[in-house]
């Protein structure tokens, strides 16, 4: 009982301090502990615009750091497309363009921003609609012409993103693991990373064809897949099959006339260097020699070999006298070679008595 009432005179203290100052205590209003805290309906609503895909956004560089930004009119129509946005704010949602982008100005959401490349670059006739490099500019007002906006905010991790972050150290361990696959899963995913490879080497090779074509023919710009080397992009993005428009100036006819001349050299070297047949057969042995080695081996195949190898450098080690076997060819040997040394012995001492008896004949004869 002592220790409630004194919590309660130091409630009572804290509450006529803050009265008497003018000034209301920040722990009196904080909420219960049970009771969670009430996110700000302006950062709500931020964090609704800039994951809807409709407002066209861009990346760039402010000051060392990658940040997303959109221009003042797209900023506009959006809202003007999409009012139902407006009711996250509840008690202001009726304010209007404007208002709403210098609250969240003041609130620190976004920030305004300026290209930092102000002239026209040589051979081109307007500055670039969406600069790489931005900086800050001076008055964060908000401005609907010539204006560049970019969010102040970390933007919310997809589960997505989260589950690929979990996974990614599996499918390292799975991708280390690979030799001791199966034969079939090994044929399975070698064919499939080859054709994916492919795939994008032809598409790359393809769109490079047909922009070479069209710049030197009739002098546009035309790139077929324009986000297709995009650093961020979101996959719909990505392989975006409409052509890019070309915002620069026409090239010279001399110009389109040096690239056609360089195409037609690097086509002629290239075709006089090309491998021949038998050139081109003993590159595709060596290769399938490589992919047969890969997929084949294993572990099992490795350790035996190793065993094989070490048994072999024991086998050349040991002396000759100490294996059985050689004891045993010496000993079956050693019969033959004293009864070969026998006869040879014998034949020579007949031949010599045979040389004897005709001496003693000649020397006869020659008496007579």
């Amino acid at each position: 009982m002592k220790k409630s009432g004194g919590t309660e005179k130091k409630r009572a203290r804290r509450s006529s301090g803050a009265i008497q100052n003018g000034s209301r205590d920040p722990n009196f209003d904080t909420p219960p502990r049970g009771q969670p805290v009430k996110q700000d309906a302006f950062q709500l609503f931020a964090e609704k615009v800039r994951d809807n895909k409709d407002l066209v956004s861009r990346w760039a560089v402010l000051q060392e750091t990658r940040v997303e930004y959109f221009r003042g009119k797209d900023f506009v129509s959006f809202l003007r497309n999409h009012p139902e946005l407006k009711d996250i704010l509840e008690t202001d949602k009726n304010l209007d363009t404007d208002d709403l982008a210098n609250a969240l100005l003041r609130k620190n959401l976004l920030v305004r921003c300026d290209r930092v490349v102000k002239t026209v670059r040589p051979g081109k006739k307007k500055l670039s609609t969406w600069p790489a490099h931005l900086e800050i500019f001076p008055e964060q007002v908000f401005s609907e012409y010539d204006a560049f906006f970019a969010w102040t905010f970390v933007k919310r991790r997809p589960l997505w993103q989260t589950l690929l972050s979990f996974f990614w150290p599996v499918l390292t361990l799975a991708i280390c693991l690979f030799p001791v696959y199966p034969h079939q899963c090994k044929l399975l995913i070698l064919y499939s990373c080859a054709g994916v490879l492919l795939l994008i080497l032809s598409l790359l090779s393809l769109r490079a064809t047909i922009f070479g074509a069209l710049y030197i023919v009739i002098g546009k710009r035309v790139w077929f897949f324009p986000n297709i080397l995009a650093e961020e992009a979101t996959l719909r993005e990505l392989f975006r099959f409409c052509p890019k428009k070309d915002e620069e100036e026409r090239p010279k006819w001399t110009t389109r006339l040096f690239y056609a001349l360089v195409a037609v050299l690097v086509i002629l070297l290239l075709r006089h260097h090309a491998p021949d047949e038998a050139a081109r057969a003993r590159y595709q042995k060596r290769v399938s020699n490589i992919i047969d080695d890969v997929l084949e081996w294993s572990p099992r195949l490795a350790l035996s070999g190793m065993m094989d190898k070490q048994q072999t450098v024991m086998n050349a080690t040991e002396p000759n006298s100490s294996s059985p076997d050689a004891s045993q060819s010496t000993e079956e040997m050693a019969p033959s070679n004293i009864e070969s040394e026998e006869t040879t012995s014998d034949q020579n001492e007949a031949e010599a008595f045979e040389h004897l008896d005709d001496a003693d004949q000649h020397k006869r004869d020659d008496n007579i």
